[in-house]
């Protein structure tokens, strides 16, 4: 199980991971890059270009590459997927006009060559707002379901508020969100889930 593979990758030399952070702008990308970095969310800037953090993780170093949203900056998406080991996509779940655009960029990202079987994990951000969708409804939405090349799961989160992003990580099971809008959670899921999803994830693809 789960377990067993983080108590391996304790007994050896760290691992290096890529990490690519994507979605629209003001969709919170930084602010749960920070959340992930134990760093202060209190001043948050638009980014223009990209920010490189690592996040440590049951013995994994994870890359993680925040890349800007304006649409001036996503033709050089691409430019950035190379030797991606996970996708993280993040949402403004309460900016509902613009989930068509939101889903047209994901469902490209996904088609992409460099990312061909790279493990997806969409953040349903900004949950603390009234007027967000649940993340259920955005996993409809972007047809998730339909996504037979990958693993994915889908959590609810909001960044800003800390809901959803507990940065103590520790080898509890897996948030099972990830096979379909039946089987999401109604809580808040934790930053812990999406961190043993992923190492879950690395793993199985390096076997």
């Amino acid at each position: 199980g789960l377990l067993s593979v983080i108590q391996k990758l304790k007994g050896s030399p760290e691992q290096e991971l890529r990490i690519v952070l994507l979605g629209l702008d003001n969709a919170g990308k930084t602010t749960l890059l920070k959340r992930l970095a134990s760093e202060e969310v209190s001043t948050i800037t638009p980014t223009q270009g990209f920010n490189i953090k690592s996040v440590h993780s049951h013995g994994l170093k994870l890359n993680v590459w925040d890349i800007g949203g304006q649409r001036s900056i996503r033709p050089y998406w691409k430019k950035y997927l190379g030797s991606t080991d996970l996708l993280i996509y993040v949402i403004d779940s309460a900016d509902q006009k613009r989930f068509e655009e939101t889903g047209q960029e994901l469902a490209e990202l996904t088609e992409d060559e460099s990312l061909m079987g790279v493990p997806l994990l969409v953040f349903a951000n900004k949950q603390d707002l009234v007027t967000a969708a649940p993340a259920a409804e955005i996993a409809e939405g972007l047809s998730l379901h339909t996504y037979r090349d990958r693993e994915w799961q889908i959590q609810a989160c909001s960044a800003l508020s800390g809901e959803g992003v507990q940065v103590e990580m520790g080898a509890c099971g897996l948030c099972r969100a990830g096979r379909g809008p039946k089987g999401l959670p109604s809580r808040l899921s934790s930053l812990q889930d999406g961190m043993n999803w992923i190492s879950s994830q690395i793993m199985n693809r390096r076997k």
